[in-house]
């Protein structure tokens, strides 16, 4: 039987755990909801996933979180209560007796996109998940960025406008101008009425000129963090992800104009902005891929 392993993402609304081979092939993927009450009824709800998947021949387990994930296998994740240093590699080891490893999801989608996706064949590659928040996984010569404290890719507190607002202190300037919830707050003020970002992005879509308006607008702030990230790391490729980023959207378009506009003109002209080609696999398949690495598997 090929070897596999099991990748798990755990999001702060949705979990999905599927078999992995060395091919990037996707089998027996499971999904079910987040437990809104957070703690340890997360893992126990990605456990149960898991007993549906037959594990024969599965070499290891990879994990990517929404958040922070130590050397150790704990993980703070923001977005699932009491997930403070949750120590997820202990429990689920424990559990399936398999090794595991754990991985924050910035870093899973990246590896994902470059091993089955856009950034394929690619040594120095940029990934921006562009959704409720705003992160980036950044892989160099081949290798994950991490930092100092693991949390290299922050990407939404990049600074973007000259002046502080207290808005920016829980989420970071870019987000807070550019990320999800930031386009459905400019398109309920001026559509005047509540608004997500799926919902303005949709109305863009269908040719509504307001909605493209407020999507060129934080299409605007997007670029210009993209063009501080082909300014300071020079990528061959920038992967943009997200349900609001798709091929050919006002958002796509204005970010693009921005960033060839504001960023160092050299460099800017060898880097390939695209949208994912992986959509929701990119993170399954990062994790499976780091998972294999782990595990000494070759891909």
């Amino acid at each position: 039987m090929q070897a596999c392993v099991v990748a798990i993402d755990i999001g702060g609304t949705n979990l999905r755990a599927a078999r992995v081979d060395r091919m990037g092939n996707i089998a027996c993927q499971q999904n079910a909801p987040a437990p809104g009450q957070g703690g340890a009824a997360v893992l126990d709800a990605v456990l149960e996933l898991v007993s549906r998947i037959p594990l024969a021949g599965v070499r290891a387990v990879g994990v990517d979180v929404p958040g922070l994930a130590y050397p150790d296998g704990r993980v703070w994740a923001p977005n699932l209560k009491g997930w403070k240093r949750m120590p997820v590699k202990k429990r689920l080891e424990e559990a399936l007796k398999l090794p595991v490893v754990v991985e924050s999801d910035r870093n899973a989608f990246v590896m994902g996109e470059c091993w089955k996706g856009a950034g394929r064949g690619a040594r120095d590659v940029v990934y921006v998940a562009v959704g409720t928040g705003i992160g980036a996984g950044i892989l160099m010569d081949g290798r994950l960025v991490r930092g100092y404290c693991e949390l290299a890719g922050c990407v939404g507190w990049m600074a973007v406008r000259d002046r502080f607002t207290s808005a920016y202190e829980e989420v970071g300037c870019l987000q807070s101008l550019a990320a999800g919830r930031a386009i459905g707050r400019v398109g309920s003020r001026r559509f005047k009425r509540s608004m997500s970002g799926a919902e303005v992005a949709r109305l863009a879509r269908q040719g509504d000129g307001e909605a493209e308006s407020v999507l060129r607008d934080c299409g605007f702030y997007l670029g210009l963090g993209l063009a501080n990230l082909v300014s300071t790391l020079n990528p061959e490729v920038i992967a943009l992800g997200g349900g609001v980023v798709q091929s050919k959207s006002v958002i796509f378009t204005s970010a693009r104009e921005t960033m060839r506009r504001w960023a160092q003109p050299i460099a800017v002209r060898k880097t390939r902005l695209v949208v994912s080609k992986l959509g929701g696999s990119a993170s399954l398949l990062g994790v499976a891929r780091i998972a294999f690495e782990h595990e000494g598997t070759p891909c």
